[in-house]
């Protein structure tokens, strides 16, 4: 019984660092910043975090980027919903890309193309 005891309290104390491994960002280029443009093939209003698929075109050729965005509670206390956007929107992103080159990032701006702002914080 002792050992469980303590087995679970060596566990709560890794929780924190857990956490804070898994929000680091450091799979982001926060240094660098990219802009994109393209149309939304999907919206994932899932947890732990949203994603916009985004088709661009670059170079003459369509290109597929996932869009890393926060958690659904957050963004719904922002006025996010399902539908905020969807396939075939057009929106214009600037990204902290990932740094090993896929084609991805971290949102840091968003708004649809006709330049209406999409809230990311308050």
């Amino acid at each position: 019984m002792k050992m469980k005891l303590l087995a679970a309290m060596a566990g709560l104390l890794l929780l924190p660092a857990l956490a804070q491994a898994h929000h680091a960002g450091t799979m982001f280029d926060s240094e660098n910043t990219r802009q994109l443009t393209g149309t939304v093939r999907a919206f994932q209003f899932t947890n732990p975090h949203s994603y916009i698929q985004l088709v661009v075109e670059e170079d003459g050729r369509e290109e597929e980027w996932s869009i890393e965005l926060a958690a659904p509670s957050h963004l719904h206390r922002l006025g996010w919903r399902r539908n905020t956007v969807g396939p075939g929107d057009e929106v214009r992103v600037t990204i902290a890309p990932l740094r090993d080159g896929r084609k991805g990032g971290e949102v840091r701006e968003i708004s649809y193309a006709d330049g209406s702002p999409l809230a990311l914080k308050r």
